[in-house]
């Protein structure tokens, strides 16, 4: 093959990558400021500038505040957490589920991004014994039950717990905390996605 043809098809190759490497997912969270129609302009938590453009159908899922007491027998949730010494979770963050979200991302991981040897498990609260506290009286835990088994999630006081509804592009607004985990950046810097969490009465998205 001639330089210029192999000089060529190095070129090809830098540029799919480049394109590859573009459109992998990011996640995106801060304030959003201002919105004119499908177009958000928000600041990132860091307090860079974001414009994201909507999808025309976005699926919008409103966040609000929650406690311990929320996490009811039966109740769909996902756990961020830290693995313990006695194969307990420790939360850092809870995700109560609305019942529409059921099943989503169910089962037991690591790799959570969210703490160091993090795990993320998603599942149902066990309806029999859901809410134990451990020995001595101190910080409560329920089974999480999945497909594959079930762990027990320990709820620490400073752990960030928040349930989620169904909301609508209403919910976007300027002033409210968001967050998208699957943002694709667009070769002007800007981004779009077909999802977004957003803050309702006070509630912050992961």
């Amino acid at each position: 093959m001639k330089a210029s043809h192999l000089l060529t098809a190095f070129a090809v190759t830098v540029l799919s990558a480049t394109s590859v490497m573009a459109q992998q997912p990011q996640r995106l969270a801060g304030e959003i400021q201002r919105v004119d129609g499908n177009m958000v302009f928000a600041k990132a938590r860091d307090g860079s500038p974001l414009t994201i453009k909507l999808a025309d159908k976005v699926i919008v899922t409103a966040v609000l505040k929650a406690t311990v007491a929320d996490i009811r027998p039966g109740a769909y949730i996902g756990s961020g957490a830290v693995p313990q010494a006695d194969g307990s979770q420790k939360a850092v963050e809870v995700h109560i589920f609305a019942e529409s979200q059921r099943g989503q991302g169910d089962g037991h991981r690591p790799g959570w991004y969210g703490a160091q040897n993090g795990t993320m498990t998603n599942g149902a609260v066990e309806p029999t014994g859901a809410v134990l506290a451990s020995a001595g009286g101190g910080e409560p835990s329920f089974i999480v039950k999945y497909k594959e088994g079930d762990k027990r999630i320990v709820i620490p006081a400073n752990a960030h717990i928040v349930r989620y509804e169904v909301g609508s592009q209403a919910d976007v607004k300027a002033g409210v905390q968001f967050a998208m985990q699957a943002a694709v950046k667009q070769a002007d810097g800007t981004f779009t996605s077909d999802r977004i969490n957003v803050g309702r009465d006070g509630g912050r998205p992961f």
